[in-house]
């Protein structure tokens, strides 16, 4: 298969050819404008499965007369912005099915993506396909809201969000489209009322989690022109409110651009356009964070009775394989019509053409993972509710120590650090002294807001409060000594339990990670017992404390409480999750 990529060595058509490159079945025409830019592509690229091809093309030329000289089985335009793209946007698509030419494209504007359809019956007349917004928005959101309404007789809201790692690195023609629309009315469905929003000036704040691992810190989430807005209505015409953001990261810069987008909002200035080079330069050279990003979708909808359904998919990606998941829709279908599995001909929105499993086939293998949550308001166990459906993975011998049981009883081995500064340390946390073999006991007291763990090595004893966190700490498990609370993640890895620090306060007033203790805490299950193993450390004082150990529920404990409180408790994880 001979497949045509216009503007391949830019930032999206890059990734494309880096997805396909390993296939050996394929021809890959690197084309654009410059005919030395996309050989200097190919050469990059080294030695590559598929055939890789330089070409110069121009969407503004003659269109028939270079496709008929390069005669590609499918066209994928990857160049933009779509919203600049003028009166003769669709030049390319029609000199395709003119040449009877599959064609994709990559295009993220809600208008363009929407006209694509008046083609439909030459497209089919041609017996091609002519595919538009072939990307995250909308073609990921739709096969997630496709598998999250499932069993739902009605959808009644739509929210999601792309995160972007702050080095991810943004293309010209992604910030010129941004600058384009910041500010200007779009068009999209609010509260069962088609009404216009005004992109960057509306913003929600959401935390990524997929169940059992890190989460992406909270966000800010600013509304975008993309083509869900309409392309989920008319999939999901029920549905009363339909809204998708971005979260680019460092936040000031967000927000830099929320007040500029607001000067355009109000008509101070016209357009943001003028100043796109600018936010080009400045998002991809100030930068900082973690090196990581993810996306979300939310859904609301009720069942067949009417009660309330609510879920949500999350996906983190790490490092650099985040930036390839928008370019991963093209690499299904391609991948799909090599396989023989062609999608229909017509022209449309790609919202139905590619499912969560073809995606969950391309995730595999890259440090990109995904789960689901029910946000429905079942309260169960504190911990069962932080870590989703990755709760069930865990050994039983942790889930036992994590819901039901009032009491545990166990011994331990605890060491302490000799310096003035960690010995300070432990006595403001309350660590009982070190000892080379001590009996440990744990008390669970669950309440409706949260968990109490009193524990007791030997003759000492201490407690501290567990519970779920919210706002900058959604989704993160809270621990509070005295006036220090610690939010940590709840990280499933095999058949181990870790907590993660990600932030800490002092009276409530958020503190700086660098200042924070360090903490290596997990559970894990050895000769079908529960153990534990905790190291609280300071750069400045050195070892705080380290204790490991195990533990076992009392025979005939269980958690005591009134039936509107669920059984809960947390054992010596807490001890794990102990901090100074």
């Amino acid at each position: 298969m001979k497949l045509l990529i216009v503007g391949g060595y830019g930032t999206f058509g890059g990734r494309i050819v880096q997805l396909l490159e390993n296939e050996p079945r394929l021809e890959i025409i690197i084309a654009g404008r410059s005919l030395a830019k996309a050989e200097a592509c190919c050469k990059e690229r080294g030695t590559t499965k598929a055939r890789l091809m330089p070409a110069t093309f121009d969407r503004d030329g003659e269109l028939g007369a270079q496709l008929a000289a390069l005669l590609p089985d499918i066209v994928v335009d990857a160049s933009g912005p779509f919203q600049a793209y003028g009166e003769g946007r669709y030049r390319l698509i029609e000199a395709c099915i003119d040449a009877r030419i599959h064609y994709l494209d990559l295009a993220d504007g809600s208008d363009f993506v929407a006209g694509v359809a008046g083609f439909d019956p030459a497209a089919r007349a041609a017996g091609v396909m002519a595919l538009s917004g072939v990307s995250s928005f909308p073609v990921l959101t739709a096969a997630v809201v496709r598998r999250l309404s499932a069993g739902m007789a009605r959808v009644g809201t739509i929210r999601g969000g792309i995160a972007p790692s702050p080095f991810a690195g943004v293309g010209e023609n992604v910030i010129r489209a941004i600058a384009s629309y910041a500010g200007r009315p779009v068009r999209l469905l609010r509260d069962g009322r088609p009404t216009e929003g005004y992109p960057l000036t509306e913003q929600m704040r959401y935390t990524i989690a997929p169940p059992g691992r890190v989460p992406v810190r909270n966000t800010l989430f600013s509304l975008v022109d993309v083509p869900d807005l309409r392309a989920l209505q008319a999939l999901w015409p029920e549905a009363s409110t339909t809204w998708m953001g971005a979260g680019p990261v460092p936040e000031v810069l967000h927000r830099a651009l929320i007040g500029l987008a607001w000067l355009a909002r109000t008509g101070l200035i016209r357009s943001l356009s003028p100043l796109a080079p600018l936010m080009h330069w400045a998002t991809n050279r100030l930068s900082w964070g973690e090196h990581r990003g993810g996306m979300f979708v939310a859904v609301d909808g009720a069942d067949a009775q009417g009660s309330p359904i609510k879920r949500s998919w999350h996906l983190l990606a790490e490092g650099d394989d985040g930036p390839l998941i928008p370019s991963m829709a093209v690499e299904a279908i391609i991948r799909k019509a090599l396989d023989g599995r062609m999608p229909a001909p017509g022209a449309r929105a790609a919202t139905r053409d590619v499912e969560l499993e073809d995606y969950e086939a391309l995730f595999a293998g890259k440090t990109i993972h995904t789960g689901f949550r029910d946000d429905t308001g079942e309260r169960k166990a504190l911990y069962p509710d932080l870590l989703g459906d990755a709760w069930q993975s865990l050994p039983a011998e942790i889930r036992a120590m994590h819901e039901g049981a009032a009491m545990a009883d166990g011994r331990a081995s605890l060491e302490r650090g000799s310096g003035l500064l960690s010995r300070l340390a432990a006595r403001m946390a309350g660590f009982p002294p070190g000892a080379a073999d001590v009996p440990v006991k744990v008390r669970f007291v669950a309440d409706g807001q949260g968990e109490t763990w009193i524990r007791a090595f030997g003759a000492h004893s201490f407690s501290s409060r567990q519970f779920a966190g919210c706002g900058r700490s959604e989704r993160l498990l809270c621990e509070r000594f005295g006036p220090l609370t610690f939010a940590m993640a709840l990280v499933v890895d095999e058949n181990r339990l870790s907590l993660v620090l990600r932030r800490w306060s002092f009276l409530g007033l958020p503190l700086p990670m660098w200042l924070c203790p360090r903490s290596k805490a997990c559970e894990t299950v050895e000769d079908g017992r529960f153990r534990f193993h905790v190291e609280i450390s300071h750069p400045a004082a050195g070892l705080i404390v380290r204790y490991r150990g195990w533990l076992v529920p009392a025979q005939g404990s269980s958690t005591v409480g009134s039936p509107a409180v669920l059984p809960s408790s947390r054992q010596p994880e807490a001890v794990h999750s102990v901090q100074p």
